[in-house]
């Protein structure tokens, strides 16, 4: 195997040409990072040096380098460029690997996150509304929560059919149903597990979701990541979901940013190339009555409609939504369709009789539509 690979001037030159010859590569060359301690200026390493990870033919990347000429941070950052080239990312004690792609023919976007509650899902179901104006666009989601065979739904599922699936067993929060209740586009619901620090994921059925999305012969098919898991989906573009909780910089995520065609900050996020806000819609008009808000994250509720009583940020934690439930006095229950929406809070609903509301995160950014736009035409001339 070809090997590029990574050394410093902390290191004697005797030191790093025998570990070349030791080690079970073919190595092609030398990237030469910095340091200089041990540098004597007549140094030889037995291969050529070079200036970049992509100046030679390589098959992979091996990192002989160390702190302090390779801290952590620019570590990932070489690690990053190294994916972004297809290669792996070798060190004394780990790997890194390129996320697989499987192809994809079709004009596609991937909508993919930092992590989990950027506004990822949202900025799927803006992403499906904006661009099914003038096309038949088909959004396949993944989730940890998602069906064991890819999922067709054709129509907005109400909360009666969310608390259904939900009394069968189901995860009825999961992100492919709140796309199609939420956007009223055609979705197919697929799973993952496991989600490596590139985006890998360990198992999925979206390469079977790819391929009903394609018997529904649509003009574009939107993939929805999950958390920071990205579709194995090889996509004609990708866009980035970040908050500023997720420094753009860190681990692994100058690889995400770098094969991301927009990246989307929802806040203030350095290096974002548009910036967004989302903003709570219910589905239904509050008319000033009592309401109780339940979200996933702090979103405003200051513009809605209704006299806001109580407002709880725990739909990802259900001891705490059980523990104050019984203390709530509402007319009416607001709710982010996430986490414990179903299972919990409209179980509550429906044994007191107050009506739930399902609410959609509306998204708002100058400049947004155009680029998604852009983007959308560009797949499509791929």
């Amino acid at each position: 195997m070809r090997a590029l690979a990574v050394i410093d001037g902390e290191h004697y030159a005797p030191v790093v040409r025998d570990a070349l010859a030791a080690l079970p590569y073919d190595f092609v060359g030398a990237l030469l990072i910095g340091g200089t301690e041990k540098l004597r200026g007549d140094d030889d390493y037995g291969v050529p040096l070079v200036d970049s990870l992509d100046a030679v033919e390589a098959d992979v990347v091996v990192d002989l380098s160390d702190e302090p000429v390779l801290p952590p941070r620019e570590r990932f950052r070489l690690a990053s460029r190294s994916l972004v080239l297809g290669l792996p990312y070798v060190g004394s004690d780990f790997r890194f690997d390129p996320p697989e792609l499987e192809p994809f023919d079709l004009p596609s976007l991937s909508i993919i996150g930092t992590g989990k509650r950027v506004g990822k899902t949202a900025v799927t179901g803006h992403v499906a509304r904006l661009l099914s104006a003038d096309r038949k666009v088909v959004v396949v989601a993944m989730g940890r929560g998602g069906p064991s065979e890819p999922e067709l739904v054709d129509a907005p599922p109400s909360v009666d059919d969310l608390l259904d699936l939900s009394r069968s067993g189901r995860h009825a929060a999961s992100d492919h149903l709140e796309t199609a209740a939420l956007a009223g586009v055609t979705t197919i619901g697929c799973r993952r597990a496991g989600g490596g620090l590139a985006g890998a994921v360990s198992e999925s059925n979206v390469v079977a979701g790819a391929e009903l999305a394609r018997s529904l012969d649509p003009d574009l098919v939107v993939f929805d990541g999950s958390g920071a898991a990205i579709p194995p989906v090889a996509t004609s573009a990708r866009v980035l979901v970040a908050t500023a909780a997720h420094d753009l910089g860190a681990y692994l995520n100058p690889y995400r940013t770098a094969i991301s065609d927009l990246v989307v900050g929802v806040g203030d996020v350095r290096g974002a190339d548009v910036r967004v806000e989302l903003r709570l819609r219910p589905l239904e008009p509050l008319r000033g009555r009592r309401t109780a808000v339940f979200t996933a994250g702090p979103a405003p509720v200051e513009h809605l409609d209704g006299e806001v009583v109580h407002v709880s940020r725990n739909l990802a934690n259900r001891g705490a939504l059980h523990a104050e439930l019984p203390q709530i006095d509402a007319e009416v229950y607001l709710a982010e369709l996430k986490a414990a929406a179903i299972d919990v809070v409209a179980e509550e609903a429906a044994a007191r009789g107050v009506e739930l509301v399902l609410a959609a995160n509306d998204v708002s950014g100058d400049g947004l539509d155009d680029a998604i736009r852009s983007l959308a035409a560009q797949g499509v001339a791929a």
